[in-house]
């Protein structure tokens, strides 16, 4: 099978299709919509998680895991909630299977005495068990994070972005005061836009969602918004304050210090196997994926080129002491001696992503060097072995903060300000990208601006400037400094 993918700029849709399944990330499961990440994929998905992981107990909050089903009537309970999945959600009747003449059948004697919903997200069952857990101020705050699988049956799927089943972390806390709330959102939204930035090389803008965009159910959404490699916009991550709206509908109280009882505030929050997506679309190219060395699975892959047993033998030794070092010092790497030719390799890995290739062979091993190759920029250059760990370390520095600022400076690119409204749908439609301005605030402007040009409010701006602004749309005092743009 052809290694090449379809050119970027032709087709982004089909180029990032190509990418995920030549690079070996995923592929396409039994049932529509579902996907199956390959070992590849995994590792880089591991690598996210882990450094997310990290950061979300060191901040104090602590792993357990919830059940995968969730009673028909727990959904019920929280009616905002419930309206916003109840399309996506999918439903268990039946219990068993049986023999019938043309093959298995449900079994119509296992008809549940209530059915059971496949979690979309966990809040309702969260808070069944919070009730129990939550008697005394003393209980408080409740700091709980997750990593599981959710349901939500697509009706239109893309790999990483929106499959009918992914892998995510939720969060769900619980909180004595609306500050103590608020506060806590706010963390998980620096905790994640720091995940982005500094992780993925993703730059984000941070701010509140909009009443239509908000989560179903919270009081307010909070959200990193990134700019993808076609000028869209992808939601990124998410964190919610719900107020008192669950603790309400499960009955969540606690006693106070003055003998009171309260009802508790809450939060939940959450980011998906969909950042997987955004460093695809960000730093992506017509060679494959271009990965960021801090989640990467190899950050540095060795190519020897050798002819004969003698010669791998030479290379294997001439190199044994860097791949301890970087061994010994958690550089990830791996060593591809297959047999297939020298060229083959390199368009494999370039696939792939892998930050840095290392290229040896025996008139290196005579010289003392070896070659080092970018994938970010594709510069290659000869080093000396001496020394070989610490300008790997470099490079690998250099690499990230290139990724981040080749992203940003393509954010700004795109970025454009306006007060008039013919020009945003000018730009729109003609140039895409972000579109910075002033916006009413009215849920019908919203919607008559996105009726008209598909952009939607994707975030309001947390440092936005309205002094003098007029709503785009209206022509009203602006309310909000807001991002339009058209999403996935």
């Amino acid at each position: 099978m052809s290694k090449k993918v379809i050119p970027r700029s032709q087709n982004f849709s089909g180029w990032y299709t190509d990418v995920i399944t030549k690079a070996g990330l995923a592929d396409y499961g039994p049932v529509k919509g579902t996907m199956v990440i390959k070992p590849y994929g995994f590792s880089l998905w591991e690598n996210l998680r882990d450094s997310l992981d990290k950061m979300i107990k060191d901040s104090g909050h602590v792993n357990a895991y919830f059940p995968l089903f969730i009673p028909k009537s727990f959904l019920a309970q929280e009616a905002e909630h419930v309206e916003g999945f109840a399309k996506e959600c999918a439903v268990v009747t039946h219990s068993r299977l049986k023999a019938g003449k043309d093959g298995l059948i449900v079994d119509p004697e296992s008809k549940l005495d209530e059915e059971v919903i496949v979690r979309p997200t966990s809040e309702t069952v969260i808070w069944s068990m919070y009730k129990k857990w939550i008697q005394s101020y003393r209980d408080l705050p409740l700091l709980i994070n997750q990593w599981a699988n959710v349901v939500r049956w697509e009706m239109r799927t893309r790999l990483f972005l929106r499959t009918t089943e992914f892998l995510w972390q939720e969060g769900h806390t619980a909180h004595a005061t609306e500050e103590e709330a608020e506060k806590e959102t706010l963390l998980i939204l620096s905790i994640y836009k720091k995940l982005a930035e500094e992780f993925l090389a993703v730059p984000v803008l941070t701010g509140l969602k909009s009443e239509a965009e908000k989560f179903a159910g919270a009081e307010r959404t909070y959200c990193i918004e990134a700019m993808m490699g076609d000028k869209r916009a992808l939601q990124a991550g998410t964190s919610h304050n719900l107020g008192q709206n669950f603790a309400k509908a499960f009955g969540v109280t606690f006693q106070t210090e003055d003998n009171k009882e309260k009802y508790v505030h809450a939060t939940s929050w959450g980011v998906s196997t969909r950042l997987l997506g955004a460093v695809i679309m960000t730093h992506g190219d017509d060679k494959g994926l271009r990965l960021p060395p801090k989640i990467a699975p190899y950050q540095i892959v060795i190519v020897p080129i050798f002819r004969t047993d003698e010669d791998r033998q030479n290379i294997h030794h001439f190199l044994e002491p860097a791949l301890n070092k970087f061994k010994n010092n958690g550089v990830r790497y791996y060593e591809d001696w297959s047999p297939n030719s020298p060229g083959f390799k390199f368009n494999e890995w370039e696939m792939k992503g892998v930050p840095i290739r290392l290229e040896v062979g025996p008139r290196d091993v005579n010289e003392s060097n070896v070659i080092l190759a970018r994938r970010d920029t594709g510069e290659k250059k000869s080093y000396s072995i001496n020394g070989i760990f610490s300008k790997v370390s470099e490079l690998l520095e250099e690499i990230q903060n290139n990724l981040f600022q080749q992203a940003l400076t393509f954010r700004e690119n795109h970025t454009h300000s306006t007060d008039s409204y013919e020009e945003f749908k000018s730009l729109i439609k003609e140039k895409g990208g972000f579109i910075k301005c002033g916006w009413d605030g009215e849920s019908e402007t919203e919607l008559r601006i996105k009726e008209e040009t598909k952009a939607t409010v994707r975030c309001i701006l947390s440092d936005g400037e309205i002094s003098k602004k007029m709503c785009v749309y209206s022509g009203k005092p602006a309310k909000y400094e807001v991002i339009f743009a058209k999403a996935y």
